[in-house]
């Protein structure tokens, strides 16, 4: 399997709603492409995808952020989805490391994530604990 990580250009949008559906934000094409314009036009936000024979098999999005309590940015990631048929084969952890080749060379002292707690997420947080990451938080949201 020859699955290459890149950034993500604008020919992938098209591919983007069923993967954004996976990860259970249904989207259509109009959406994506005004988000995903908006995300890669802001130096902050760095997105990835995973691809295979032409097919857009996974996606990490990231941002890097400044605290009030150091002087050094994190990079968050808010996004991260394989497809389901694609999952257990090594493209979630290249996602990850490409991710964190990209943080430390911007600079930042750490990587954090939110993921939700329902079951369905558990394997999720398996894999983020396999690739370093420790639950640390409890995060709390609030819509305006």
């Amino acid at each position: 399997m020859d699955v290459m990580i890149r950034t993500l250009e604008e020919k992938d949008f098209n591919q983007l709603p069923s993967l954004l559906g996976d990860l259970g934000y249904p989207s259509s094409k109009e959406d994506v492409e005004t988000r995903f314009k908006k995300i890669m036009g802001n130096r902050l936000y760095h997105t990835f995808v995973a691809e295979l024979n032409g097919e857009i098999t996974g996606l990490l999005g990231m941002h890097m952020e400044y605290s009030y309590v150091n002087n050094q940015p994190a990079a968050r990631v808010i996004a991260m989805v394989v497809k389901a048929e694609h999952r257990n084969q090594g493209i979630g952890k290249g996602l990850m490391q490409k991710a964190e080749q990209t943080a430390r060379e911007k600079g930042a002292y750490m990587m954090v994530l939110n993921s939700g707690n329902r079951d369905e997420r558990q394997a999720a947080h398996r894999f983020y604990e396999r690739t370093g990451f420790q639950g640390k938080a409890t995060g709390f949201y609030k819509y305006l």
